[in-house]
């Protein structure tokens, strides 16, 4: 939300270090997630590079009403691409239909467009645009906009490399999930579904906010919803949160009654923050391990992201949704056909929600926290303490020793799903995102491990004994060993999580060997002088087993566009080679040479100084 109240404009291209920044596609910019270390290249003045992308056209026919809402669009585009299908892509709105989507919708669309993959979404720019640039105080680049109307649109007879048409009048509310957000079901459906599949039936919880459904109108209609069981003596049988995107967001919510609604039916408003959708969220409903369902209108359900409970079946859907599922208390309630008891016993249906996509008065912006820094930094220095265990100092990466890599051990070969949560969890881990170190301890302990099935238990290949994951990274350490990762299809999808790339280097990872990778992850990984390549043959997966020992070799002629060649040493002695692509330009191999993007950045600035 604070992108899009302050940051994005129609035309504007913009990169920012969360991998929701396409939020800002709702006003017509191009604005794409990244890692941290391609934003700290910009800044200083390198030029951000990118692998031209393919562009996938969704042509939006008919128009939005009822239950159906901006999020069921992204929900079915999910269903239909899957969580892989935009990798590569910009996805571009356009059609008649767009003009019956709030601008904040459109941002809704944008947002959750990180879970097909997408390198970013975009809308063109319409009046619904405009209405919000003028409420949030930029009538002045609204009326550029206009003048510029013609570049902010498709050119006509623009050909597009995939073509999607959805007819907003035909389509139902969504829910998707669980574990995954392509797991697409119409909320008609979904009780039996949950039935079929042994899903728990009862809600646990409904979540809504987070940075993909937080907007006024979205507060506005999930209040609406509230206020109808409200009238009929009503409270949410599922625990309910709110999450607010933005601290204008949150006054004017405050300030208009919503929040109040809200709390009515049996909400908890929480802080303006990412919240439980990032795992920030102390839940003491049930223990680890037991089974529940929750439903939020989040972006991403995958396992343990929002609790750290495995056993948490997450679904995705809009805010309405939720808010209606948390009063009914199960999975099994549609909105569009059924009845609720109220509390005088008479059975009453839920009217569709109706809300203002703009508050009538100004938004109210709320407190004022941002500490400017000093307008002379050159005199700082940061004083971090040794003994501190929430910040440590960077180290330097060591530098490549310009030799092949020989007898690497596989750390873990990982089965199925891998996402940036398994590599790096966040929830509770977050507070050590200043001290690498620390941080390291949660290391891939949320990925399968092929060998026996479990979750952040490998073979120690020096001990023989079974332990966790990062500790077994550290034994490798200690030992000299190097070590690799062997991971399945759209490795390191998710949050554009920097430690999921900082930690596999710090404890001794030197290539990370996948069927494919999600583009901001294969990107991190080289920052930070990692090899990430992908399988030739994607076969080759099935070759490569556990106990293995693997060689890169050829890294003295390493070129762009030049397969490199991997020997598969199995403990009989037999061995196979197989080859592995990569994505490495030319300034890329020498951030691989010179250990990582920064130590390369030194060299350089070393060389002009």
């Amino acid at each position: 939300q604070i992108i899009l109240e302050n940051y994005s404009y129609p035309g504007v291209m913009l990169i920012g270090t969360d991998s929701h920044t396409p939020n800002g596609g709702g006003l017509g910019g191009v604005c794409i997630g990244v890692g941290g270390a391609d934003a700290v290249d910009v800044m200083a003045g390198i030029p951000w590079e990118l692998k031209c992308p393919k562009v996938i056209g969704v042509k939006l026919t008919g128009k939005l009403s009822g239950w159906t809402s901006p999020k069921d669009v992204i929900l079915k585009v999910a269903g239909i691409l899957t969580v892989k299908g935009g990798t590569g892509a910009i996805i571009e709105y356009h059609g008649p239909g767009v003009d019956s989507i709030s601008c904040t919708g459109m941002a809704t669309i944008c947002n959750m467009g990180a879970e097909i993959g997408a390198t970013t979404s975009i809308f063109p720019y319409n009046e619904r645009m405009k209405k919000y640039l003028g409420k949030t105080g930029r009538a002045d680049i609204a009326a550029l906009a206009d003048e510029f109307k013609q570049h902010l649109v498709p050119d006509s007879g623009c050909q597009y490399d995939q073509v999607i048409e959805i007819n907003l009048s035909e389509l139902k509310p969504h829910i998707n999930g669980p574990f995954t957000p392509d797991l697409a079901h119409p909320v008609s459906d979904i009780g039996a579904v949950a039935e079929k599949e042994g899903w728990p039936i009862d809600i646990r919880v409904g979540l809504i906010g987070s940075c993909t459904n937080s907007s006024y109108e979205d507060m506005g209609r999930s209040a609406a919803v509230a206020k109808q069981a409200l009238a009929h003596g009503l409270k949410c049988k599922s625990k309910f949160t709110i999450t607010p995107g933005s601290e204008q967001i949150r006054a004017t919510i405050e300030r208009d009654g919503y929040a109040q609604i809200l709390r009515d039916v049996g909400g908890l408003v929480l802080a303006n923050a990412c919240g439980p959708c990032i795992g920030q969220w102390d839940r003491k409903d049930i223990k680890k391990g037991e089974k529940n369902t929750i439903v939020t209108s989040y972006n991403r359900n995958f396992t343990g992201r929002n609790d750290a409970n495995p056993e948490t079946h997450a679904f995705v859907t809009s805010p309405e949704i939720v808010t209606a599922l948390s009063i009914a208390g199960t999975l099994k309630f549609n909105p569009e056909t059924d009845f609720l008891t109220g509390a005088d016993g008479k059975k009453f249906k839920l009217e569709a929600p109706d809300a203002d996509e703009l508050p009538k008065l100004e938004f109210d912006p709320g407190q004022d926290t941002y500490q400017y820094p000093p307008k002379d930094g050159s005199g700082q220095h940061v004083d971090v303490s040794p003994t501190s265990q929430r910040l440590q100092l960077l180290e330097p990466f060591d530098k490549w020793d310009g030799k092949d890599l020989e007898d690497m051990l596989i750390l873990i070969k990982v089965k199925g799903k891998c996402t940036t949560d398994h590599i790096s969890a966040a929830g509770p881990w977050l507070k050590f995102r200043g001290h690498l170190d620390n941080i390291s301890n949660n290391l891939l302990i949320g990925a399968i491990n092929i060998e026996n099935g479990k979750a952040n238990s490998v073979r120690n290949a020096l001990t023989q004994e079974f332990g966790p994951v990062p500790d077994t990274a550290r034994y490798y350490k200690k030992m000299g060993v190097k070590w690799a990762v062997i991971g399945d299809e759209n490795y390191g999808e998710g949050s554009s999580r920097e430690h999921a790339a900082l930690e596999p280097r710090h404890l001794g990872g030197r290539v990370i060997i996948t069927k494919s990778f999600a583009r901001i992850h294969e990107t991190n990984l080289k920052k930070q002088g990692l090899l990430p390549l992908t399988f030739a043959d994607p076969a080759d997966y099935n070759k490569i087993h556990p106990v293995d020992k693997l060689s890169i070799v050829g890294l003295k002629d390493f070129a762009p566009g030049k397969p490199l060649k991997c020997i598969i040493k199995h403990p009989n002695g037999s061995q196979e080679t197989i080859m592995l692509n990569h994505t490495f330009n030319e300034s890329q191999i020498e951030w691989f040479q010179a250990g990582s993007a920064l130590n390369r950045m030194k060299e350089l600035q070393q060389k002009s100084s």
